[in-house]
Order: structure tokens, then C-alpha cells, then sequence
């Protein structure tokens, strides 16, 4: 670490000594000791992938530290007693837009769900929220889904749910990013009126905005998992000699890091630059659904132009230029490049233009080389000019050194001049980026530009760039301002200052945006200081923080659960309906009957007998008589075609033999595609067979003795010995097993994938609260499954229940507890919801299906199958499903039954606790 702290307190408010983190192979910080001063507004700068994103994340205890020693608020954040007692005085809002938001809650719900979390009552709730709200101007926004804002709405909302609970230290990881200038200056100003009511209250912020850094007490310039320097931003430009902290920051890299680097200066576009046009857009509008992303666009920009497209995230800026492109068809209004209408199916035009997209989109498999020689051929390049070609863009783009890696193991910034280099390969006369140079250093975005330049003046190619970055606009020939999918202003940078009045490109681009949305006299009055009307929480003074199980948390998670699946009705109806579904399926698919089974008969004797013989088969409720067959080709082609099941043939003399008591064999060919099902004709064959000829055999002889002995066999609980009857209770289990237990998962690993799970980990909820919380919705849709399966069963399939409706329902709730508490468990240690779905479906389907009695009995089964029909929990139910069904059990006598599955509760939930994490590796 270099440079001498500045303004630093007696105790710190974070303290790191020797922290090394890594990420596989990527060393994201490396042997860290810093400490940063208490009551200030700390600054970590520099670009993507230099560890800062990663030291907060460490600070605010929600990832496990690998190497060295965090302290926090005065104890060491690795302890999770220190960290369960400082969590209440934390607010932690991670990088990206909204990124601990929940997109289906409204504004409202969204902070309501914070504060529940940190244990506030109701009354102090309403209070601390409507005073958040009326801070940051978003009260008439109450009632809108967080999905629905604009980015700078979702950071205010964000950091709304980070100061509900009035924390003592609030770290924001990269605030304003995709934010337009306007919704920038406000949001800081927010955090200066929150410091001044509440001036012990410590920020550390990680930006990438130089001049948004300069306005912070304190600052961290990192590099490469490593400390550049720190001090107050005044210190460090007086310590490089620079009159911006762009330069400063350039100024501390490594001489290797920094050798070469010159200013970006733009020449002088040439004077009749402008005589031919590259890309006109006429009215050009695009419309998903009832929203307007693009809003009636019209430019001109001509061969050889730099034209920069700004605004913020969500305004239009991506969708105009996919049209510029050919990949979305506009919904009015003409695109044109070099006069022709763009076309998506026109492959000249595309072959005209290079596009470079907002996120890294070339093949990671593949190496540098074999992108470019893949792209060009893509864009049917001559083969044999392809090698000079990729040897020109090589020297170019400086690339030389990096032919054979993958583009996952460059730097962000090569990655972003191979992204360039990939756009270029095939020579276009148009390159439309967007956003190239988001998350770079500032080297790395100079070189970029540098490029651009020479492509521009040398080349005539025309650029069209959307930009954050104001430093970056600057260099444009013209831009254009973009809010709400319409243009605002284009003109040049110069011109558009001078319009203004104003004295940077921010301070005129904010004045366009106040006119457009009528904000520059609402803003001062919304930004009304929101913990001034609002006292201290008194959960902040020990309520709940520190109970091992919060109520109040746990419904929290109940609450926002239930609210998402109201609001997604596709999701909710799928689980319903599609368990009815489901049940018809299996009900009748795995139907063991074999009733009205085609046959024919060859019947080579033709008597009155073999004619008796035949009725006796034909009058049974298992067959059904076809026409007679001719010949063995026959026989063989009726039955290939499936038109047949059974063909018994009648030797000649078949009548005599038996009326003589000689030997008679009756030939009986079966469809032996499907063996059990064969095995089961062949059953009905003998037993009418052998009744048909002791039948005949006692009109012909008279009565023997052996006649008096008969076996009368009859069914309880099933008489007609139907398959639905034992099928439709066993597929009740089936499907309270698979479906809660799925939807119960994937309840969880959603939020790891959405980033959301940052929430669990920085707030005092405890591992059980977050999994009753997430469970008790899933549980209360299960039992709505089974009193809709159980109907379906009954009033549809016509299967009687005899037993005990109360003991089944009881039985009922303790399964679906024990199933969601099995998705809960895969989801505890899976990442992605296509693992949690495969994972859930293996130790649900497969066991209920094979292990479970549902098919075979289970004192049937043998070895490893026999101990895993006695564990599993669906077994159990069965049992229960199948007794009070068919057998009119009651309680006490399936009492033996329930034991299992209240053991298989506590084993599953505490299994799922002990294996989720309450912080990422």
C-alpha cells in the first residue's frame, strides 16, 4: 500500500490485514492491508476486475474470507456472533441496477420487505418507509413494480431498502452505474442530505466514475487486487502532479501498465465529410407489447462520422441501434445504410456494417485466432484472403501476444480490443458499438479510442457509440441525448454546451433532462432528508437482531414468496393444473387392466366345438372378436399392424379329439412387443382354456370326484380387481413428492441466480427463518394439490374412499412438509435452476416410482431396493393413501406409518440448514 492515510479517525470503521482473495485461478486481492476512516465518504476506484467489488463484499461479511483478517464496526467480520451483532448496523447494496430488488414487488413492498426483515413493527415501518419515499421523490411511485423503473428509480429504491434499518456504515458497490447524469446528481445529493442528519454514519462507495470520485473525503485507487494509493482526492492529485483523477489514476499505474500511453486528441473531420450519408433513421419507432422503447427516432450521420448515442439504461439507446442493424424490425419508420433500407434478410447490407455488442459475445471455446478466422469466414470472406486479413487486424488491434489464449483469460481491456478486432475483421464501412468501453481503465479506453480515431479519419468508416462516460461523448463529432426512447438534442458536444449555457457536457445534458421530465424545480423538494422525520428503529436496540428464530423475519420470506407467485399466474397455474394433468396421465397410462383385447381365430376344424371353444373367449369382457383369419399371411400382417393381440388356431379334427378324450393342442399366438402385457394375455388364454375344457369334459364323462373340488377366489378392498382403483392413491404420492419439492427448490436457487440471495446473507435472517419463510407458501399450494387431486380421484376416476378422511389429510401435510423440505435441501448446495430441476427430479421421480409400493409391493423388493423402500417418505404415504382409500383404515391403524415421516422433517430441514451458506465462497 503507498500514500499516507488522510483525516483518519482513532478507530477505524473497516480494517483488512493481509486479505488475499481468489476466484479459481483469478487473484482478485492480493495481500490487502488497509484501513478505511470512520464518519467519511470513502471512494474505491479504478475499472472492472481490479477487486473491488470483492473487498466490499468482505466488508459487509457476505463473503467467507479466504486469507487474512476483516474487522468491522470493531470485531472481526469472519466471526458469526460479531457478525450477526453488526449485521443490524450495515447496509449493503450490491453492483447492478436493482440488483437486491425483487422485480414482481412494488416500491412499496419491496422497502416493506427490508424492514420486516431487520424486525420492525408495523407502526414503524409505515413511518420509516413514507419518510424514505418522500426522500427520494418516489412516494407516487409507491405502487409500481420495481421491474417497471428507470435505472436511477431502481438505485434510489435500492438504497431506500438499505437505509430502512438506519445502519451505521452503508456500502455502495458501484451506485450510479447506467445512470443518466441527472439521476446521478441526485442520487449524491440524497446521500449528502442522509450524512448530514446523520453524521456518524460512515459510506464506502465503489466507483467507476472518476469525476464522480472527486467529490468523495477519501479515496482507494486499486489495480489488479492491488493498492494504487490512498488519501483525499486533493492529496493524490497533488502527490501525481494531474488535474483530474482520470490522469492521477493513469499516473499510479505501473510504469509496464502505462508505457506508451499518449491523450486521445481527435483530428478534424474532413470538410465535405457530411456530402455522402452512412445511416439515416426515419421515425423510426419500436414497440413490445403496450411499451414504446424506441418513440418516432430520426437521424442523419454521415460517412465517416463519430456520432455518440447517450442516456441512461432502458431509454432506447440498444433497441435503436438492433434496428440500425437488421436485428429487430422496426415497428414504424425506415432504416437506411448507405441508402438502403436495412433488411435482416439482406446479407449485402449486413455485411456493410460491424457490430459490437454491450455484452462479451464471442465463442470462450475458441481461441483469438479461431474467432477471427471464424468470423470471417461468417461473413464469407475469400479463404484465401482470410490469413493476410487476420495478420492485418493483428498488428492493428496489438493482439500478437495474445493469438492462442482463450478470450476468458485476457484482460478486460484486450478482451474489448478483440471484440473490436472480431467487428473489423471483414472490413465493414459502418461499426455501431455499444457501451465498448464500460468497466475498462482509463489506459485501455484511451487505446480504444485511439483506435476508433484511426478507423474514423484514416479509414471513413462511420461510428455510431452509445457512451456513459461524458469524457468519451466529448470526443464525438456529434451526439444525440436519449431519455424515454426519444431524442432530446444532436448536435455537437460544443454546440449543445453552448445551447445550454452550461460549462461541461453533464451540466448541459442534466438541463435536457430536467426539461424533459419537469424535474429541476421538483428535484430539491423530493430530496427531503428521509431519516429526519424518522427515529432510530428500536429493533436497532436489540429486538429480534439477535433471536436464533424471528417470526417476523421468517414471514418475510412468506410474505414476498406468496406475493410472487400471486403475480405470476403462469407459474401458479402450472402447479395446480398441471398436478390434474399429470394425474390423468399416469392415472390411466399406467393402466394394468387388459380389458377388450382384439383377437382372431384360424379355425381349421370349423364344429360346432371349436365354434363353442371360440364363444367362450369372445364372450369374455377381456376380448373382442375380430374377423376370422384366412391364412398365415394373414395372421402375420394383421398382427405386425397391430390390429391384433391374440390369434388362437383350431387344428383340424379339434372336435373329435375332444369328443373322444384324446390330446388336443390349441395354438394361441401373442403380441410379445410388450412382455408383462403378454404374460397377462397369456394368463387369460390358460385359465378360459382349461375352464372351457373341464367344462366340456363333465358334459361328455359326467361328474368325477375331482370335480367336487373347486378354488373360489374373491377380491377384498378391490373386487373387480381394477388398476385405477390401486394406480390413482398411489399417484397422489407421485405427484406431492415431485412437484412441491421442485417448485420449493427452485424457490431458492432463483435467488442465487438473480443475485438476490446477497439479501439472506447481509441481514440478520437466520438459515431456518430463510427456509420456513421460503417452505410455508409451497406447503399451503401442495395441500391445495392434494384436495384437488383427492377430488379428482374420487368425484372423476370413481375410486371409493373408505377410511379416514382427517388421518389422510394429516398424513397429507406431514409428506408435502417432508417433500418441499427435500427441494429445500438440493437447492441448499445447487447454483443454477436447471441442476436444482435434474437433482430434484432424481431424488423424487425415480425412488416414488421404483422403491415406493406404488408398482411393486415393497417387502418385494430385495438388497439396496428394500432399505430405500423402507426410508423413503413416499413409501410411507402410500401405505397411509392406499388404506384409507381402499381399506377403511383409520389412525391408529396407521399410526406406524406417520413415524417415518415426522423423523424424515427434522432430518431434511436440518440437513438443508446446515448446508446453506450463509455466505458466498
Amino acid at each position: 500500500m503507498t500514500g499516507e492515510p488522510i483525516g483518519m479517525t482513532d478507530r477505524p470503521v473497516a480494517r483488512l490485514e493481509g486479505v488475499s482473495l481468489t476466484y479459481g485461478k483469478t487473484t482478485a486481492l492480493d495481500n490487502i492491508s488497509l484501513e478505511l476512516p470512520a464518519n467519511q465518504m470513502i471512494g474505491l476506484i479504478g475499472p472492472d476486475g481490479v477487486g473491488k467489488s470483492s473487498l466490499l463484499s468482505l466488508v459487509a461479511g457476505a463473503r467467507v474470507i479466504q486469507k487474512g483478517q476483516v474487522d468491522v464496526l470493531g470485531g472481526n467480520i469472519a466471526d458469526a456472533t460479531h457478525r450477526s451483532a453488526t449485521s443490524p448496523k450495515i447496509a449493503y447494496m450490491p453492483q447492478g441496477l436493482g440488483k437486491n430488488l425483487y422485480p414482481t414487488l412494488s416500491v412499496f413492498e419491496n422497502v416493506d420487505f427490508f424492514a420486516r426483515l431487520f424486525g420492525q413493527a408495523r407502526e414503524e415501518r409505515e413511518a420509516r418507509i413514507t419518510g424514505l419515499l418522500k426522500g427520494t421523490g418516489l412516494s407516487s411511485f409507491a405502487d409500481r413494480p420495481a421491474g417497471k423503473l428507470s435505472g436511477g428509480m431502481k438505485q434510489k429504491l435500492s438504497l431506500c431498502c438499505a437505509l430502512i434499518h438506519d445502519p451505521d456504515l452503508l456500502i455502495l458497490d458501484e451506485p450510479t452505474t447506467g445512470v443518466d447524469p441527472l439521476s446521478r446528481r441526485q442520487f449524491w445529493e440524497l446521500i449528502d442530505t442522509i450524512r448530514q442528519s446523520r453524521p456518524g454514519m460512515s459510506v464506502i462507495v465503489a466507483t467507476a466514475y472518476m469525476e464522480e470520485a472527486a467529490r468523495f473525503d477519501w479515496l482507494v485507487a486499486m489495480d489488479a487486487g492491488k493498492i494504487l494509493v490512498t488519501g483525499a482526492p486533493g492529496a493524490i492529485l497533488a502527490k501525481t502532479e494531474t488535474s483530474n483523477l482520470d490522469a492521477a489514476f493513469i499516473a499510479l499505474l505501473p510504469q509496464e501498465r502505462r508505457a506508451g500511453h499518449v491523450e486521445v486528441v481527435m483530428p478534424e473531420r474532413r470538410a465535405a465529410a457530411d456530402s455522402e450519408i452512412a445511416i439515416e433513421a426515419e421515425h423510426l419507432t419500436m414497440r413490445f407489447g403496450d411499451f414504446t422503447a424506441v418513440d418516432n427516432v430520426s437521424f442523419r450521420i454521415g460517412r465517416g462520422e463519430i456520432f455518440g448515442f447517450l442516456g441512461s439504461n432502458g431509454c432506447g439507446k440498444t433497441t435503436t441501434m438492433k434496428m440500425l442493424t437488421g436485428l429487430l424490425p422496426a415497428s414504424e419508420g425506415t432504416a437506411r445504410l448507405y441508402g438502403r433500407e436495412v433488411d435482416s434478410n439482406d446479407i449485402e447490407v449486413r455485411r456493410r456494417v460491424g457490430y459490437m455488442s454491450q455484452a462479451f459475445s464471442l465463442y470462450t471455446e475458441l481461441t483469438v485466432r479461431q474467432n477471427l478466422d471464424l468470423h470471417a469466414r461468417l461473413f464469407s470472406m475469400d479463404p484465401e484472403a482470410i490469413p493476410a486479413r487476420i495478420g492485418e487486424t493483428i498488428r492493428r488491434f496489438d493482439l500478437a501476444e495474445v493469438m492462442d489464449a482463450l478470450p476468458d483469460a485476457l484482460p478486460l481491456g484486450i478482451r474489448q480490443r478483440l471484440s473490436l478486432a472480431v467487428a473489423m475483421i471483414h472490413s465493414p464501412d459502418i461499426l455501431i458499438l455499444d457501451e465498448p468501453t464500460s468497466g475498462v481503465d482509463p489506459v485501455a479506453r484511451d487505446n480504444f479510442w485511439q483506435i476508433l480515431s484511426d478507423l474514423s479519419r484514416k479509414d471513413d468508416v462511420t461510428i455510431f457509440v452509445s457512451t456513459h462516460f461524458m469524457n468519451e461523448a466529448a470526443l464525438c463529432d456529434r451526439i444525440s441525448l436519449m431519455h424515454a426512447g426519444k431524442v432530446l438534442i444532436s448536435d455537437t458536444p460544443a454546440a449543445i454546451i453552448e445551447k445550454r449555457s452550461a460549462v461541461t457536457l453533464e451540466e448541459a445534458f442534466v438541463a435536457y433532462l430536467e426539461d424533459a421530465i419537469g424535474a429541476k424545480d421538483e428535484a430539491p423538494a423530493s430530496l427531503a432528508a428521509p431519516a429526519a422525520s424518522v427515529r432510530r428503529p428500536v429493533a436497532a436496540e436489540g429486538y429480534g437482531f439477535r433471536r436464533l428464530f424471528d417470526t417476523r423475519r421468517m414471514f418475510a420470506y412468506t410474505r414476498r414468496e406468496a406475493l410472487e407467485l400471486q403475480r405470476d399466474p403462469i407459474r401458479a397455474a402450472l402447479a395446480i393444473v398441471g398436478s390434474v394433468i399429470l394425474m390423468f396421465v399416469i392415472g390411466y397410462g399406467i393402466n394394468m387392466d387388459v380389458e377388450n383385447l382384439s383377437f382372431a381365430v384360424l379355425d381349421r376344424d370349423d364344429t360346432t366345438i371349436s365354434q363353442d371353444y371360440v364363444q367362450q373367449i369372445s364372450g369374455s369382457r377381456y376380448f373382442d372378436e375380430k374377423a376370422p383369419i384366412v391364412d398365415y399371411n394373414d395372421l402375420d400382417r394383421r398382427m405386425r399392424s397391430g390390429e391384433l393381440s391374440l390369434v388362437i388356431e383350431i387344428p383340424p379334427g379339434f372336435g373329435r379329439d375332444v369328443s373322444r378324450g384324446r390330446g388336443v393342442e390349441v395354438g394361441a399366438w401373442i403380441d410379445g412387443a410388450m412382455p408383462s402385457r403378454a404374460e397377462t394375455i397369456r394368463g387369460y388364454v390358460q385359465g378360459m382354456h382349461a375352464d372351457w375344457l373341464g367344462r366340456k369334459a363333465r358334459q361328455l364323462y359326467g361328474t368325477t370326484d375331482a370335480g367336487n373340488f373347486q378354488l373360489e377366489i374373491r377380491y377384498r378392498y378391490n373386487p373387480d380387481v381394477k388398476s385405477l382403483v390401486a394406480m390413482v392413491p398411489g399417484v397422489i404420492p407421485l405427484l406431492l413428492m415431485m412437484i412441491p419439492a421442485m417448485l420449493a427448490g427452485l424457490s431458492v436457487v432463483r435467488e442465487k441466480e438473480l443475485g438476490s440471495i446477497i439479501n439472506f446473507y447481509v441481514t440478520p435472517v437466520t438459515r431456518i427463518e430463510f427456509l420456513f419463510g421460503k417452505q410455508l407458501p409451497y406447503i399451503a399450494l401442495a395441500m391445495l394439490n392434494f384436495f384437488m387431486l383427492t377430488a379428482f380421484a374420487v368425484f372423476i376416476f370413481q375410486v371409493p374412499f373408505t377410511g379416514s378422511f382427517l388421518t389422510f389429510a394429516l398424513a397429507a401435510l406431514i409428506y408435502v412438509i417432508v417433500t418441499t423440505s427435500m427441494g429445500l435441501l438440493i437447492s441448499s448446495f445447487m447454483n443454477s435452476q436447471i441442476a436444482a430441476i435434474f437433482g430434484t427430479a432424481l431424488i423424487t421421480l425415480i425412488p416414488t416410482v421404483q422403491y415406493s409400493g406404488m408398482i411393486d409391493p415393497v417387502s418385494s423388493l430385495q438388497g439396496v431396493g428394500a432399505l430405500i423402500g423402507q426410508i423413503y417418505p413416499a413409501s410411507h404415504f402410500v401405505t397411509i393413501s392406499r388404506g384409507t382409500f381402499s381399506k377403511a383404515l383409520e389412525f391408529h391403524d396407521l399410526a406406524g406409518s406417520f413415524v417415518p415421516l415426522l423423523v424424515a422433517v427434522p432430518v431434511l430441514l436440518g440437513l438443508a440448514a446446515l448446508l446453506l451458506k450463509k455466505q458466498a465462497d
